[in-house]
């Protein structure tokens, strides 16, 4: 199956960036490989484009695409952006430094819909969030190891669920009984504890999906730890541009620009899409962009 996953605020990610042609630009979360090809036809093929993702699929997607499209100027690799310094020095050198990077950290539509993978509450699949085979939080162990106030941190801290507590005693209550092993398991137990009268106009297992993804993965860790390695991987008058889908991701983002010294804030308030954008791209909605310059 094809990645079919629009780029959010492509226009805006762009201009923010600041492209240069012959530069050499990073981005963090390839996914479905919008802004990387972008880039890399907006730079030329003097330019360079290091681009990493957690995910394999998405790996040889956009490597399909790269093919497809005679792009001689991209490098992949498969990894987690928390090790940015790491994957940077190994392909370009110790002196390494870019001229721009961007981190989306949404998933794509291809990750979200694919029941193949255990993102989706679609089907019925084994639980596993895991972005990549070095992740080893396996889902399933949260599910059926974590506390009741663990889950419920989780659900409330995460997914901003407002029936955490609910669903996490649901959960401890039904692995009593077995082991709570596939999605569709899961999902019957969150449609059993949620009234009707309380369901949104989204399905009820979204936001729990949503937080044991978060925590399979820790995001919310690495994207901390990843923020200083991009900072100090820029050049002076370099731009860091990142979007958010998640109020938890925004306040780290916000907090280390605004906190840093060693950077000027460009978005003194989030660019968000535009309402054209949402209509087109419904995943856009909860998107926010922040960007900086390094001084």
């Amino acid at each position: 199956m094809e990645y079919q996953h629009i780029p959010v605020m492509l226009a805006e990610v762009l201009e923010l960036l600041k492209l240069k042609p012959g530069g050499r630009y990073l981005d963090g979360t390839l996914g479905g490989a919008g802004y990387t090809l972008a880039i890399a036809k907006g730079i030329g093929p003097k330019g360079q484009v290091l681009s990493t993702d957690l995910d394999g699929n998405a790996i040889k997607n956009a490597e399909l695409k790269i093919k497809e499209q005679g792009l001689k100027n991209i490098n992949l690799v498969q990894g987690n952006f928390k090790n940015l310094k790491a994957i940077a020095t190994k392909i370009f050198g110790e002196k390494v430094k870019f001229d721009g990077m961007v981190f989306d950290l949404g998933l794509s539509s291809f990750q979200l819909e694919d029941i193949e993978r255990g993102f989706s509450f679609k089907g019925e699949r084994p639980l596993d969030m895991a972005f990549g085979p070095e992740i080893d939080n396996a889902t399933v162990s949260i599910v059926n190891k974590y506390s009741l106030l663990e889950l419920t941190r989780i659900f409330r801290e995460y997914g901003e669920e407002k029936m955490a507590y609910q669903i996490a005693q649901a959960i401890v209550e039904a692995r009593k009984l077995k082991n709570i092993n596939t999605t569709a398991e899961l999902v019957a137990i969150i449609e059993a504890r949620i009234p009707f009268r309380f369901r949104r106009r989204i399905h009820p297992a979204t936001r729990i999906f949503q937080a044991l993804r978060m925590e399979t993965n820790e995001e919310l860790k690495n994207l901390a730890e990843a923020l200083p390695q991009a900072l100090a991987l820029l050049e002076k008058n370099g731009r860091l541009v990142v979007v958010s889908f998640h109020s938890g991701e925004d306040r780290i983002v916000k907090r280390f620009l605004k906190d840093n010294p060693a950077v000027t804030v460009i978005t003194k308030r989030p660019l968000v899409p535009s309402d054209a954008e949402v209509e087109a791209n419904p995943r856009a909605r909860s998107a926010k962009l922040r960007a900086a310059a390094k001084n």
